[in-house]
């Protein structure tokens, strides 16, 4: 999922995304994987902080959710089993072996549903207005678009054990959003993975991190204060982490019982897990933004029947979006600046001029006295 952070320079899926500011209903918030009896639940949640009434802008939008059944998945370290659910160990390799694809009315009805790699004939699906499951307060009392499969086990391939998913949007076969393991691509480090295919992106963040780990080395060891400071943002923000070095994608195995990391349940309060396995951003945002003690369930009960995501908030005006812009500001600065660098070369030039008349009437114009006679 991904919430606009703060300091907010993310760039990348879920809650925090900036395609809100331009394709909202691309905006995924959450992916969701996990048994129920002899089925399979698939969520996926679109369109973050809805409120306002339908139609809404859904028909030019691809929604997918892509499985991968035959990458090796390994549970041996015991790290990346609390922060991913399973070790990746060839990434290059992850790849489609099957795809569900969904295309939603302006109503959040379904229009169509496909997929290849698997057939779902018998898949129980629903599209629709829905409470936002994300245990946050800057969503508490927001509604979704959520999509739910109901998907037979027997509708899987026989005897798979190990599932890896994850999630896109795209519009005119431009991806736009991308989403694997909950929270990840929340956190302003990782918003460059969002258009790239899991299979590249461990090599993305391994150069990446080189180059990050040169600027803070580089900053680090100047010895004024304030790029000291400046380190220790980009450390804090930007910095890439030794455990980083995994493709953003959820991992769902029937060895581990269900919810995250090992795939995610409507009732996982990721933030408190995933704040666990080393990121807190979200967890600290919890409490500026929200009350003491930190909540740490839904704000309303889900429904104890398909598709389980809790009803919506009734219908309201949304609150206008800002209309204010920082661009007079920085173009105010940057003429402030051009003004003050002319007035400065200006007055060098003048000083320069000045001293070069003061030289030649000083000097090269007076005349040689005459020697004597």
């Amino acid at each position: 999922m991904v919430v606009s952070l703060a300091p907010c320079f993310a760039a990348a899926s879920d809650h925090a995304d900036p395609v809100n500011l331009t394709d909202p209903e691309a905006n995924i918030t959450g992916l969701f994987f996990y048994p129920d009896g002899e089925d399979m639940i698939l969520i996926l949640n679109v369109r973050r902080s809805l409120r306002k009434p339908k139609p809404y802008d859904l028909s030019d939008y691809l929604y997918q959710i892509h499985m991968d059944f035959t990458t090796p998945v390994t549970f041996d370290k015991p790290d990346d089993l609390a922060r991913y659910g399973g070790t990746i160990a060839t990434p290059r390799l992850l790849h489609d072996d099957a795809t569900i694809s969904i295309r939603l009315n302006d109503d959040t009805s379904i229009r169509e549903v496909s997929s290849t790699g698997i057939e779902i004939p018998n898949a129980v699906r629903y599209s629709g207005v829905r409470d936002d499951p994300f245990v946050f307060p800057r969503f508490f009392k927001q509604n979704v678009i959520s999509m739910a499969l109901r998907v037979p086990k027997v509708a899987f391939p026989a005897g798979q054990r190990h599932f890896v998913l994850w999630a896109t949007t795209s519009k005119n076969g431009r991806r736009i959003d991308h989403v694997g393991r909950s929270l990840r691509s929340q956190l302003p480090r990782f918003g460059f993975l969002n258009d790239l295919e899991p299979k590249d992106q461990v090599a993305a963040l391994l150069k990446r991190k080189a180059f990050l780990d040169d600027t803070y080395t580089f900053f680090r060891q100047k010895r004024e204060y304030w790029s000291k400071a400046v380190a220790d943002l980009l450390q804090f923000t930007f910095q890439l982490r030794k455990y980083d070095a995994q493709p953003d994608v959820m991992i769902y195995s029937t060895q581990f019982p269900p919810g995250f990391p090992n795939g995610r349940k409507l009732e996982d309060d990721v933030v408190a897990q995933v704040c666990a396995a080393g990121d807190c951003l979200l967890q600290e945002l919890s409490f500026i933004e929200g009350d003491w003690p930190r909540v740490m369930v839904n704000d309303k009960p889900f429904v104890t029947s398909f598709p389980y995501v809790a009803e919506q908030w009734p219908d309201q005006a949304e609150a206008p979006q800002p209309t204010a812009s920082i661009w007079p500001y920085v173009i105010l600065i940057i003429v402030v600046l051009a003004i003050v660098f002319w007035a400065l070369v200006e007055a060098i030039r003048r000083l320069v001029i000045w001293l070069w008349r003061w030289l030649w009437a000083k000097f090269a114009a007076k005349p040689a006295t005459a020697p004597a006679q």
